[in-house]
């Protein structure tokens, strides 16, 4: 899956359109997004207590945005090639912001299930539209993973100050609620700034008509999914941390019960951390050469979890953290960046599909052989397979560096 060539990304901007600005909104929309979707953990518990819920039934908070973010990314993430970025961010945001602020005018489990789905339109929305936003801002390729590697790292900060919001709140005995009031106002604000930005035009398709036919064609091309199958390998390895690490050590009493307490806030800093870490890396080293040494480092952290169990899980599935961080920003990057500017919506939306997808049928999956054996260790040993495909999938990409073939290129 490599990606060498002088590829031009995107038209340029003219002097006076601002482009730092356009990345910091783009950064601020991943933000924002993290808050909400990896707080779904610490609010799921006050969920079961309040409406007496299942595990099964709870975990419809996680699962239903992921299902409807897929679908978004699918069926909708065309209009941002059709549409434009611009017009797809600002609607995307707005539908974002009027759910989250919807949040205080019910008190159901199943209303705040449908304002979920809303949420999770909105976001296939804009992030596809962001997404193909990057390649017009980008210069080269490398440019383009950086940024790339930037805006997933802003997502992570974002996935530490959503659950941190919300223990706040419940110490302080306020409603899980005012986290979505609170990122509904952040949503308003981003939307107002990026109808007030201006955007580049972006290059017009010389393969006819932008729509949902065409874009569907994109799911038959190798390389759009070769990236997504790999990113939903990805995703299957990172969600079995923030779904059910917390599980799996829950009953630890060695002598690192503090580094199991803090163990998700640890993996998350580090996956933060390292994407940023990330950036400089890709400047210096061979993308795929590194893709290939982290994927390992992965495998090797949920390998021995799985021979020597919880004593060594506490260090390595924090630990896993740090090597996850720019597998996904960089095949995001790679495998959008392997198509015309015309076509990164499209192909943004069809990644986007298959990383909903695994984010949600993955734990799904981890939870049913976990209560089919007994144990949630059980669960981990599936996400272990995961990681070494992850790994072979990565040596492959390494050895036969299969998109210098592509004749997009």
């Amino acid at each position: 899956m490599n990606q060498t060539n002088n590829l031009t990304l995107g038209p340029q901007l003219s002097e006076d359109a601002s482009v730092n600005r356009i990345k910091l909104l783009t950064y601020m929309m991943f933000f924002v997004f993290a808050m909400t979707s990896d707080a779904v953990g610490v609010i799921i518990p006050q969920l079961i207590e309040t409406y007496q819920l299942n595990l099964t039934q709870a975990s419809a908070f996680h699962y239903v945005p992921m299902i409807f973010i897929a679908l978004s990314g699918l069926f909708l993430g065309y209009l941002a090639d059709k549409w434009g970025r611009k017009a797809t961010i600002v609607i995307g945001l707005a539908i974002f912001s009027i759910a989250c602020f919807l949040f205080s005018l019910g008190s159901s489990f199943l209303y705040f299930l449908s304002l979920l789905a809303l949420i999770g339109i909105a976001i296939g929305l804009f992030k596809t539209g962001a997404l193909a936003l990057i390649g017009d801002i980008s210069s080269s390729n490398k440019d383009h993973t950086s940024t790339m590697n930037k805006v997933e790292g802003f997502f992570g900060i974002g996935a530490m100050v959503g659950p941190a919001i919300v223990s706040y709140l419940l110490v302080a005995g306020i409603s899980w609620k005012y986290l979505y009031i609170s990122a509904g106002v952040l949503c308003a604000l981003l939307c107002l700034a990026a109808m007030k930005t201006k955007y580049p035009v972006s290059k017009p398709s010389t393969e006819g008509k932008i729509n949902l036919k065409s874009s569907l064609k994109v799911m038959k091309d190798p390389y759009a999914m070769g990236f997504s199958l790999a990113i939903a390998l990805y995703v299957a390895t990172e969600v079995a941390i923030y779904v059910w690490m917390p599980t799996l050590l829950a009953d630890y009493t060695g002598s690192l019960v503090w580094l199991a307490t803090y163990s998700l806030t640890i993996f998350f800093a580090l996956r933060a951390g390292g994407r940023f870490l990330g950036v400089w890396m890709l400047k210096h080293f061979n993308w795929q050469t590194v893709m290939c040494w982290f994927s390992l480092a992965v495998f090797l952290c949920y390998l021995g979890t799985a021979i020597m169990g919880v004593e060594a899980a506490v260090v390595l599935l924090p630990l896993s953290g740090l090597f996850m961080s720019m597998i996904y920003p960089t095949l995001n990057s790679k495998g959008i960046s392997c198509f015309h500017p015309s076509k990164h919506g499209a192909v943004a939306g069809v990644i986007l599909f298959f990383t909903a997808v695994s984010a949600a049928v993955s734990p799904l999956l981890m939870g049913i052989i976990s209560d089919l054996f007994g144990h949630v260790s059980y669960g981990f040993y599936l996400a272990t397979f995961f990681s070494a495909i992850l790994a072979l999938a990565a040596i492959y990409n390494l050895i036969a560096d299969p998109t210098q073939h592509n004749p997009q290129n």
